[in-house]
């Protein structure tokens, strides 16, 4: 794989031992929680075209279409889950970013649909602005709006491109990470990776493509890519791994700039891929808002040695931010497969290890080097001494044994919310055979929030 890329000399900027400290752990308590079924199922719009009437026609593995409700298993490795496809509608799914509003109320936002570019041409991309309602255990939704481009500025050929109303599809972006605002919605995506922006009803005004010291950012999805004719010819460059956009979008407490933080690391000229301090480090990009282009300015966030990707990002203050850091693994080790490279129906091949929330510095100290991890918490033993929890199986422990936790942000001074992305149907790692649930969650965590 030919790929493209950082200079040397920039990688000298990835050195700074100074930003590592000693990371401490940070008890949490769950107080309150809400969870949205896996199979819940909205109506596309009523304007929308036939073809978004139903979703996940194209998910077997040849991809040919399915028009019978119900009859494609969905399936996690080995394991069968109990939710079928295709769907009647569109599925409510894929939480992949969350942010705590005035009102009380959080937008958040369904990815691409069903995992691929390939697979999900019928998935409408939609935000959500939802309430919960912590004490009751209800969630309501104030209000769906599905994003659509009806003054063609995507810059190549979507999905609907010939409809009269041109929605767009999990084929078109991948969106993961979202930052409303007085004017519409910045919204981070992977397939470029793009940075995003609509308007207060969904359509899309702005499409920004990424830059790292002046390069181009680019994923084996982009649409600018294209395979040679000859096939002895390499392929076509890229520097960033399908999946490794922006799962992360935050905003400055003044909102003059959005820092992008990729779910992945670049690749340097030489094939390898950025680091810190020894370790795999994603990129934190900065943008400003006003003058819309990218800054030039960023920081390296460094995944801990069993850190595979990022899941979600939002600022504290001017200088502090929450991020999710998660491994590849789903499920509990009580249920894990007796051998792990002889995948089961009824086990999990590789239980979850590290599902943390961290609290990071980066300020105009560290341009070009590594974020400060000052601590984190286990989102796999949360204390629940009051039985708060609806689901889990540990006396006085929450755990979140997902694949992808995507959603936190502040709820307020000492609460801090968290959530899932269930990958529906996909996921299954609440139980070996079920699809899991959207949970979202309240944890009590001063001693967090404060730490410094």
């Amino acid at each position: 794989m030919n790929k493209i890329l950082l200079t040397s000399a920039a990688l000298g900027l990835l050195f700074a031992g100074q930003a590592f400290a000693d990371e401490t752990e940070f008890k949490a308590k769950l107080v309150g929680q809400v969870i949205i079924p896996a199979n819940t199922i909205i109506a596309a719009p009523a304007d929308a075209p036939e073809f978004l009437k139903s979703a996940g026609k194209f998910t077997t593995p040849d991809r040919k279409r399915t028009e019978a409700f119900g009859t494609v298993p969905g399936k996690d490795g080995a394991r069968v889950t109990d939710v079928k496809l295709p769907f009647d509608g569109q599925p409510m799914q894929g939480f992949s970013g969350i942010k705590t509003m005035e009102d009380g109320s959080f937008w958040s936002l369904s990815d691409n649909g069903f995992g691929s570019k390939m697979n999900s041409s019928d998935a409408a991309l939609m935000l959500h602005n939802v309430k919960f309602d912590w004490a009751t255990g209800k969630a309501d939704v104030v209000k769906h709006i599905f994003l659509s481009d009806p003054d063609k500025k995507a810059p190549f050929p979507i999905t609907l491109e010939g409809a009269e109303k041109r929605y767009l599809t999990g084929a078109d972006f991948d969106v993961e990470s979202i930052q409303p605002t007085a004017d519409g919605f910045w919204i981070g995506e992977e397939f470029g990776p793009y940075l995003l922006k609509f308007d207060t009803e969904g359509r899309l005004t702005d499409v920004f493509p990424t830059l790292v010291d002046g390069k181009p950012v680019t994923s084996p999805d982009n649409p600018t890519l294209a395979v040679p004719a000859n096939p002895t010819l390499k392929l076509p460059a890229f520097n960033l791994k399908r999946s490794g956009g922006f799962e992360g979008l935050a905003m400055s407490k003044d909102g003059s700039k959005l820092y992008g933080l990729l779910e992945g690391p670049l690749f340097l000229e030489d094939g390898s891929v950025e680091k810190a301090d020894g370790k795999t480090a994603t990129r934190i990009i900065e943008f400003d808002v006003a003058g819309k282009a990218w800054t030039g300015r960023s920081w390296l966030y460094p995944l801990d040695e069993k850190g595979a990707a990022i899941g979600d990002f939002n600022m504290l203050d001017e200088t502090t931010a929450l991020v999710i850091e998660r491994d590849n693994g789903a499920g509990t080790p009580d249920k894990a497969c007796a051998d792990p490279k002889q995948p089961q129906p009824d086990c999990f091949d590789t239980p979850a290890v590290l599902k943390r929330v961290y609290k990071i510095e980066f300020n105009d100290a560290n341009v070009g080097q590594a974020a400060r991890k000052i601590g984190y918490i286990d989102l796999l033993k949360i204390e629940d001494p009051d039985n708060k929890k609806q689901a889990g199986s540990q006396a006085g422990i929450y755990d979140m044994p997902f694949v992808t936790i995507e959603n936190v942000d502040r709820v307020d001074a000492t609460h801090i919310i968290i959530g899932n992305d269930n990958n529906l149907p996909f996921s299954a790692g609440r139980a070996v055979d079920k699809a899991d649930n959207n949970e979202f969650s309240l944890l009590e965590a001063g001693e967090f929030l404060n730490a410094k």
